[in-house]
């Protein structure tokens, strides 16, 4: 049995040096490790990694290509690793925009698709297939969660903002799925926006309560920067997407005091989280963030998975697939008739560590066995 790595840019840099064997699995893994939001793919590859090597196995061979964040390039490497190198799973996408890109296509040819991180709602729903797996969450999970945390804790006028893609939408309109009360406004932003200012003016000229905003990677941090020296006053909820522990670190004192939702923290108390969280910081001297876990969870899925199966028997693959024999670092977990996790989402608070460094301590649950509402579209 063997496992191998391979990494690169656009192509890839080293060979495999070991002899394949018919029974050995290839996982092709296009994720984004350059660029805005590098850091998702990274902790995303580093988890999965963690957990191949913990599991002892040499029989399942990684090849790693960075997507740069670009639609076109990831539709080209799925296409590369697909009819080049004949993998028989593959993973690793960060955006939805890239997850709408290849998915299709991919799970069309008859690949399997597992996503540790992206979870657009028309995959979840009237573009659902038997070879899609979503590890991670429906992309309304997280929001629609604090959505029901927040009208629980009597915020009776937010205001909710997202950047303008799938994801974004997704955001706000899982949001508005589970708070069921007045929305003061929505704002849509663009990707990639490094300057808030025009958006802190309409939130300061509100009348609202309470600001819920989805602002993944950097223009998380662009906004926590420049709302702290705005000056205005309003309490912050958002999904664990703008508040992981690089983020957290990168913004500073702003960020202390607001709540996420996440469907997993670093101080869940169960044996797989604690084995995953020492792991980790053992292996890469940090604590993993919210994709690492996910990143993880995929890989030890796979894992369980091919205990039964080989994924050249795709029905009985498949059926592994979705008995989800492992455990999750997040507690429950289990799939929904779409492919789509039915897990708890939590509620973590940003507070000062022991080091003086923002962290997030988990401080409960916000919806237990939450299920998203695109299932019934999902003809499977």
């Amino acid at each position: 049995m063997k496992m191998i790595s391979r990494f690169g840019l656009g192509l890839l840099l080293s060979s495999s040096l070991a002899t394949a064997h018919a029974d050995d699995v290839k996982i092709g893994m296009i994720t984004t490790l350059s660029g805005g939001g590098s850091h998702l793919g990274v902790d995303v590859r580093d988890g999965f990694m963690l957990a191949l090597e913990q599991s002892g196995r040499d029989d399942v061979e990684v090849l790693i290509q960075d997507d740069a964040n670009r639609p076109d390039l990831a539709r080209s490497l799925a296409n590369e690793f697909m009819q080049r190198d004949e993998v028989d799973i593959l993973t690793g996408i960060i955006w939805s925009n890239l997850a709408m890109a290849v998915v299709p296509s991919v799970t069309r040819q008859g690949t399997f698709y597992l996503s540790p991180n992206a979870g657009p709602s028309d995959l979840a729903g009237r573009m659902c297939h038997e070879n899609y797996f979503n590890v991670a969450y429906q992309n309304d999970n997280l929001h629609g969660a604090m959505g029901a945390y927040m009208r629980e804790e009597g915020y009776e006028r937010p205001i909710i903002m997202a950047p303008n893609y799938p994801a974004g939408t997704d955001a706000l309109a899982g949001f508005k799925h589970l708070y069921e009360g007045e929305v003061v406004d929505e704002l849509y932003t663009q990707m990639g926006q490094t300057d808030y200012a025009a958006e802190i003016a309409q939130i300061r000229a509100s009348d609202a309560d309470s600001l819920f905003f989805f602002l993944p990677g950097g223009m998380g941090i662009s906004f926590m920067k420049q709302w702290e020296s705005s000056g205005v006053d309003m309490p912050i909820f958002g999904a664990a997407f703008s508040f992981d522990e690089i983020l957290i670190k990168a913004v500073g004192s702003a960020a202390i005091g607001a709540r996420n939702t996440s469907l997993w923290a670093y101080d869940l108390e169960n044996e797989a989280n604690e084995r995953f969280v020492e792991g980790f910081r053992e292996a890469y001297d940090r604590t993993p963030t919210l994709y690492a876990a996910q990143g993880y969870d995929t890989a030890n899925l796979i894992l369980s998975a091919l205990e039964t199966a080989h994924p050249d028997d795709k029905d009985a693959f498949r059926e592994a697939l979705r008995a989800a024999d492992f455990d999750s670092v997040r507690g429950e977990f289990r799939f929904g008739p779409n492919h789509h996790p039915i897990q708890d989402i939590y509620v973590r608070e940003v507070v000062e560590g022991d080091d003086g460094e923002p962290t997030n301590r988990l401080i409960g649950v916000a919806v237990e066995d939450i299920q998203d509402v695109y299932f019934e579209q999902c003809q499977m």
